[in-house]
This record gives C-alpha cells, structure tokens and sequence, in this order.
C-alpha cells in the first residue's frame, strides 16, 4: 500500500438537523475529478409537501459492509482505514447486489457505466491529510471532519452515535451521526 498520511483521530460528523438543503456537498463533491461530475452524497427532502427539512445521505462506511459482503465479483473493497470503497470498475459486473444490500439505501447504479458508485470519503484528499470536500464547503456544519475532542466542543448537547439497529441487526460504521445528548444507538423500523 503506497504511503498515506491518512489520519485514524479524524472521523466525519453528520448533523441531519443542520442541514439547510443548499446543495452545496453535492455540487463540491461532483467537482471531484475522481467522480466523474457526479455527486456521491445526495440531499433529499424529508416530506417536500409539508416541510423544508432536508437530510444528508452519505457512505456510512459499514465496519462490516454488506455491500462488499454481497459482491459476487469482489468489486468492493474496505481498506485498512475503514473506508468501503466504490466498485472497481474492471470488476464490477453491475448486479445491483450492493444496491440492495445496503441498509442506508447508499450506492447508486450508474445505468450509464453499468457501475456501482458511492462516497469514498474522498480517499484522494482524506489520505493526504484534507478534509473531504462536502465538509469544507457545508456552511451549516451538517457535514464535519474532525476529531471527536473538537466535536464535543462544538455540539455539547449532542452526542455522536454509529451504532445502528435495523431489526436484529446491530450495524456500526466509521461515520458518526449526530443524535440528542445520551443516545447510544439509532433504531431503525
């Protein structure tokens, strides 16, 4: 593996009560030359017909990813980092498996290529030492890459949870989300 300056104290924050539906991640992370002008995080609208809030959705980077674990062709990869990467474009032969495996509905077919595409945490940037590019550009702070000593500070009454229940299955992954200060997990139904 080529060196990396790839640091394990930063995590990613997501505060989905933070969002302010600019649009802003998706258009910096679609400037990304390794996306191909495409957006792998994606704003959506929570009930458009009666309210404003919107939310983020990014890669949660599963520390056991399904999308991986269903992969006929071993197109994805999780790194030594914990970050679950795109399908290998070589590899992937465009099964959607990954599609419908993820419990958070994150990696999208490409009709297009005939390739799954999903945030990579902007590995490019991140294992040089930057930050992902949707957390530099979010003006509310929806989107944060730091330490979780700065984070403590800046959200006091929040605490980060990446621990995620769907029925019996406990998922844990590398990106934190925000929840109401003492929540341990998120339960999902």
């Amino acid at each position: 593996m080529p060196e990396t300056n790839y640091n394990m104290d930063m995590a990613f924050f997501v505060d989905m009560q933070r969002c302010i539906g600019c649009h802003a991640c998706e258009m910096a992370c679609a400037e990304c030359e390794t996306n191909g002008q495409e957006s792998m995080i994606h704003v959506n609208y929570v009930d458009r017909a009666v309210s404003v809030q919107t939310t983020v959705q990014v890669c949660m980077h599963c520390e056991n990813p399904a999308c991986a674990n269903v992969c006929p062709a071993d197109a994805i990869h999780q790194d030594d980092f914990g970050v679950v990467h795109s399908a290998n474009t070589p590899r992937c032969i465009g099964c959607s498996n990954c599609v419908l495996a993820c419990p958070f509905g994150v990696p999208k077919k490409m009709e297009e290529a005939e390739l799954m595409m999903k945030c990579n945490m902007c590995y490019d940037r991140t294992s040089a030492g930057k930050k992902p590019m949707c957390a530099t550009v979010c003006p509310s702070q929806a989107l944060y890459y730091g330490t979780h000593e700065e984070i403590a500070r800046m959200r006091p009454n929040s605490t980060p949870v990446n621990s995620f229940k769907f029925g019996n299955q406990e998922v844990k992954t590398k990106v934190y989300v925000m929840m109401p200060k003492g929540a341990k997990q998120l339960i999902v139904d």
